[in-house]
């Protein structure tokens, strides 16, 4: 088989390093790859839909994996349908879910999706005279894609208005802020959830937990993710029950409702409060870091359950009864103005952990930082702190200029 992932994230690293063994695999291609996924197979330079399009006719390729979120909201799959090339993710119209938080709130809505009561907004004086007569904190959130950066939680009025003009009137996420979804705040723990769907049922992996905030003890801006956990430590049985119950069983009767009939991936972002597991929202491809982990743990052969998705046969999935921890190396002033192009060493002194690229390149002999999240180091072990330990005592040996790392990852 022949195989194009699409992404040059450490999702796309963690794909990849668990794909590469596969004796059927011949060739694998990444648009655009990075330092690891350079040494497992093919990076090429393309962007464009239609130019992957071609690419993929050209090369024969089999498979096309698509990490990140942009290209399936773009329509890549439905361009590549038109061609009979296979794609494991949604098409544009299901990609919505994702690619519109005010299309998923409708739906969650719509569904009796267990969620935070919320209002859309078009309108920039509306959104302003609404916030005015709310309880605090209170979150406002992008509509469109904004690289998991688009949500922020307001504790006062100063602060609700000063983001509604930043998304709105500013554009600082362009055009991805002209609409608003604000909703209630709920207080409790974040889990992540990815599951496999086979065009007809969903199948959960075991719950994670991603580190959002850019500082020790969840403090500073929101990020794409410093780090991960799994399984989630605080995601009881009785929380799952919850979710199965009160969002994916809702969720999938919404998908039917709708004829979103898809194979791929639908990642639940929830909310655990007191008051049970709220959904906050969709994605619809791996998550970043969560993937990381989660194939770390993961027992099944990676392109069996992919193919049996594609070919709505049912999976049963299964993973070790250990913990995964993943570290996340960042550019200094990231997630903000990014330090890059600064040489990376001492991966030859890593001993407990696999190193995985993102935002890195290679040059020549070198491997170089060219992007915000630039490493992820991960390890398992019998405990979380054996994983922590192991991650932490190989970071250490890694550098690169300004680069930076949580201490906390782990820690929870």
């Amino acid at each position: 088989m022949r195989i194009l992932i699409i992404g040059e994230g450490g999702r796309e690293s963690a794909l990849a390093a668990k794909l590469q063994n596969d004796p059927r695999i011949s060739k694998m291609f990444f648009a655009n790859g990075n330092a690891t996924t350079d040494v497992i197979g093919k990076n090429v330079h393309l962007s464009e839909i239609k130019e992957l399009r071609d690419f993929a006719i050209k090369e024969k390729v089999d498979l096309t994996i698509v990490g990140p979120e942009a290209p399936l909201v773009a329509g890549l799959k439905d361009e590549f349908k038109k061609h009979d090339l296979k794609v494991f993710g949604p098409n544009q119209k299901v990609a919505s879910l994702e690619g519109s938080k005010a299309f998923s709130k409708k739906f969650m809505q719509t569904y009796d999706i267990k969620t935070a009561k919320a209002v859309v907004f078009d309108s920039y004086n509306d959104a302003k005279e609404y916030v005015q007569t709310q309880k605090y904190p209170l979150v406002v959130k992008a509509s469109g894609l904004a690289g998991g950066k688009g949500v922020v939680i307001c504790d006062n009025l100063e602060e609700a208005e000063a983001t509604i003009h930043d998304f709105m009137i500013r554009r600082i996420y362009g055009d991805a802020g002209i609409r608003l979804v604000i909703e209630e705040y709920l207080e409790g723990f974040e889990a992540s959830i990815i599951a496999f769907s086979n065009g007809e049922k969903i199948f959960p992996c075991i719950a994670a937990k991603d580190y959002k905030k850019a500082g020790n003890g969840d403090t500073g801006p929101n990020t794409g993710g410093m780090g991960s956990v799994a399984p989630s430590p605080d995601f009881t049985q009785e929380h799952y029950a919850d979710f199965e119950k009160n969002i994916l069983q809702t969720t999938i009767n919404g998908l039917k409702g709708e004829g979103f009939s898809f194979k791929g991936i639908i990642f639940f972002g929830l909310m655990v409060t007191k008051n049970g597991t709220y959904l906050l929202e969709y994605n619809m491809r791996f998550g970043d870091p969560e993937t990381q982990v989660l194939m770390a743990l993961m027992e099944n052969n990676l392109l069996d359950v992919i193919q049996d998705c594609m070919d709505g046969k049912d999976i049963e999935l299964k993973f070790k009864d250990e913990k995964a921890v993943c570290l996340v190396m960042c550019s200094g002033g990231y997630p903000r103005n990014i330090e890059t192009g600064y040489e990376i060493v001492g991966e030859d002194k890593l001993k407990h952990s696999k190193l995985l690229y993102a935002g890195a390149v290679r040059k020549g002999d070198k491997v170089v930082s060219n992007g915000g999240r630039v490493l992820n180091v991960v390890a398992t072990g019998a405990t979380y702190d054996d994983a922590r330990k192991k991650v932490y005592e190989d970071a250490s040996h890694i550098h690169f200029d300004y680069g930076f790392y949580r201490e906390d990852i782990g820690k929870f």
